[in-house]
């Protein structure tokens, strides 16, 4: 499972880095069709309600980061209820309020590059992404084992978010994208101070 996110995490930052790799952009079709020429791109944004085309890059960090925070959320929604110690009640608690604002950031910004609000990794194993699989582990344990739990978990979902938006601030070319994601990676860096002070071993999922 390791070596399996370790290589998803790599074709991940090799993608955010500017490669157009085969697949990973987000599909045209027709209600969503491909980036118009630079001549004709303003009028394009017009005509479609001011929504500017995607850059591959700019829409696989957009399209990862809105399931990421969104199962991440359901996750921290959990421990907020379930948590052992108080602790870890109130700082699930506070980021998950923190997640929602950036969803309530990310969303806008799907919407003005004309994509859908939708999960496209559905289904697949990406770094740093709280699976249905985690979930079931979550529900299924109690005690200092779900507090040990939740703060594993969640300790990769801020690494990893960290990591593919520092790559967006690099290799993105939207400016509104870009200036979220520099946001974002100074979040994380806090929020994984915050969870340092927490009680128990942070990498001890057991």
């Amino acid at each position: 499972m390791k070596a399996a996110r370790s290589t998803a995490a790599l074709s991940l930052l090799l993608l955010l880095a500017g490669c157009l790799l085969a697949g990973c952009a987000a599909p045209a079709d027709a209600k969503h069709p491909a980036a118009p020429a630079p001549s004709v791109s303003a009028a394009a944004s017009a005509a479609t309600g001011g929504r500017t085309p995607a850059d591959p890059t700019d829409a696989a960090w957009a399209q990862l980061m809105t399931p990421m925070n969104e199962q991440a959320v359901v996750l921290l929604s959990l421990a907020g209820e379930r948590a052992a110690d108080p602790r870890v009640r109130g700082w699930a608690a506070r980021l998950r309020a923190a997640q929602n604002a950036e969803l309530a950031r990310l969303r806008p910004l799907l919407a003005l590059m004309g994509l859908p609000d939708t999960n496209v990794h559905e289904g697949h194993d990406m770094p740093g992404m709280v699976t249905e699989r985690d979930l079931e582990r979550a529900r299924a344990v109690g005690g200092r084992a779900f507090d040990r739990l939740v703060t594993a978990l969640i300790r990769d979902h801020l690494r990893q978010s960290a990591q593919v938006s520092r790559s967006e601030t690099q290799s993105g070319t939207r400016p509104d994208a870009k200036r979220l994601a520099t946001a974002l990676v100074s979040a994380r860096k806090t929020e994984l101070a915050e969870l340092d002070l927490l009680p128990g071993p942070p990498g001890d999922a057991g």
